[in-house]
């Protein structure tokens, strides 16, 4: 089992002139778990990473792992694996672009070849990158990051370019690195792409934080949502003007929110309400990051 720090980032800012890319942004990422890093495009969470991983200044606060800056500690790229934004040179092959890195991080050759099997590139090692797919640069950035066998791994948006099947291995690599107690902050814009693979959720907006917690306490922000239709419209507004029932007028019926269809049946029975169509609406995690994140005021 491995004994990984934590990740600690406490009061981080960054602006960039008059912009403001990161805003007072505290969060921690714990060790043995997934965290999924969650925000729209340009919400502030690739310079937050680099902040993290000492390629950005901060402006204010500070971002440390295992209670220290990144570029503190002896061997930063034996503690801390990154994959942010992997450059490759199109003439180099798989294999010779792992081994530009090798000797910074103090492996050897062996362990470039057991990354390029690990990451499902071992068939391509001489191919030049030139030649790959956006899929095979993400596993090829994953082997780069991967090659100081990392405590501590930090991925920019993994998914991205990779098929159904490759991030089904993204989700199985990534929750075998938490098992063996790994500290694991993935980035995403799309909760739908991490949300079977994450233990905790960090959700930021315009640069600021929204949300914070398990995954499993973002579900209680999923409000039910109930659609129905009534014999007689005006009997059924009435109904939901008693109840207090927060309605928006749908084609053929009314959308209820904030309540079950159990509650609407049994509203409409007491009341002698007939209603010709009551069907629940799944309200999924998704949509929940999506209104945390909509373009509204940050609370402060």
């Amino acid at each position: 089992m491995v004994s990984a720090p934590p990740i600690t980032v406490e009061r981080l800012t960054k602006r960039f002139g008059a912009v403001t890319a990161v805003d007072d942004l505290t969060f921690t990422v714990e060790p043995g778990r997934v965290t999924g890093f969650l925000g729209p495009n340009g919400s502030g969470k690739t310079t937050t990473l680099r902040m993290v991983t000492g390629l950005a200044r901060p402006t204010a606060g500070r971002a440390l792992v295992g209670g220290r800056p990144y570029a503190d500690h002896p061997h930063p790229a034996r503690l801390v694996g990154t994959s942010l934004e992997a450059a490759f040179h199109p003439g180099r092959s798989a294999l010779n672009h792992l081994r530009v890195y090798a000797p910074q991080v103090g492996v050897d050759d062996r362990r470039c070849h057991e990354l390029l099997e690990l990451v499902g590139l071992a068939p391509y090692a001489k191919r030049r990158v030139g030649g790959f797919s956006l899929g095979m640069r993400q596993r090829l950035g994953l082997a780069t990051a991967l090659l100081g066998d990392p405590q501590v791994v930090i991925l920019d948006e993994p998914a991205n370019g990779l098929d159904p099947q490759g991030i089904v291995w993204m989700r199985s690599l990534l929750r075998a690195f938490a098992a063996e107690g790994r500290t694991v902050l993935v980035s995403s814009h799309v909760l739908g792409e991490v949300q079977h693979t994450v233990d905790d959720v960090v959700v930021i907006a315009r640069g600021r934080l929204v949300h914070a917690s398990p995954l499993g306490d973002l579900t209680r922000l999923a409000e039910p949502e109930t659609f129905v239709r009534a014999a007689d419209a005006g009997r059924l507004d009435a109904l939901v003007a008693e109840r207090g029932w927060h309605a928006e007028g749908e084609a053929g019926g009314v959308l209820l929110r904030g309540v079950t269809a159990d509650e609407v049946g049994a509203g409409a029975f007491a009341a002698g309400v007939e209603l010709r169509q009551l069907t629940d609406r799944v309200v999924d995690l998704e949509n929940v990051f999506l209104r945390l994140t909509a373009d509204q005021e940050v609370p402060r």
